[in-house]
C-alpha cells in the first residue's frame, strides 16, 4: 500500500521526503538528552544530518552527534522512531525531510568538536528537551523514550 502511494504522489507531481538520520543522545547516568541549537534559526534540535556513504545509517547518526554536539557512545542498531520536518533552503523554498532517529547511549562528551563553534549544546530532562523541539513527531519520540537498562 506504501509503495501504491509514493508512485501515486510520483505522478501526481509531488516527490518523497529526503532522508536524513538523526540521534537522540541520553546520558547513561542520568538520562538527561542533549539538544544543540541548529545553524540557520537558532531552534533547539537533536544532532541530524544526511546518510553517509559506506555507514549505516545508525554509523551515521553517531557520527553527526560527533561532529554537531561532541558526544561519543553505543548507539543501538534499531531505529527509535521517524519524524518529518520541511528544511528551508537558501533560494526560499522548502523541502521535506523524514529523519530515521536512533538511540545513542552516550558516555563521552567533549569540548573541542568539528562544529563547538557554531552551536549551543545543552542537556535537558526528555519531557523538558520535548517542550523546547518545534517538531511534533520529534516530540513524541522524546516523550516516549524507553528507560535507561539497568
Amino acid at each position: 500500500m506504501n509503495a501504491i502511494r509514493q508512485s501515486l504522489g510520483l505522478l501526481i507531481g509531488r516527490r518523497p521526503p529526503a532522508l536524513q538520520v538523526g540521534a537522540v543522545c541520553r546520558c547513561t547516568r542520568t538520562g538527561d538528552v542533549v539538544l544543540i541549537t541548529s545553524r540557520g534559526t537558532g531552534r533547539w534540535v537533536i544532532p541530524k544530518g544526511w546518510p553517509m556513504e559506506g555507514k549505516s545509517l545508525p554509523a551515521a547518526a553517531a557520527t553527526e552527534a560527533w561532529e554537531e554536539a561532541g558526544v561519543e557512545g553505543r548507539v543501538q542498531d534499531a531505529e527509535l522512531g521517524r519524524y518529518r520536518y520541511d528544511k528551508e533552503q537558501d533560494r526560499g523554498f522548502s523541502v521535506p525531510i523524514e529523519v530515521r532517529v536512533f538511540l545513542l547511549e552516550a558516555d563521552r562528551q567533549r569540548a573541542d568538536f568539528p562544529e563547538a563553534k557554531q552551536r549551543k549544546r545543552r542537556w535537558f530532562a526528555p519531557a523538558d528537551a520535548a517542550r523546547l523541539v518545534a517538531e511534533r513527531g520529534l516530540r513524541e519520540i522524546l516523550l516516549a523514550l524507553p528507560p535507561i537498562p539497568g
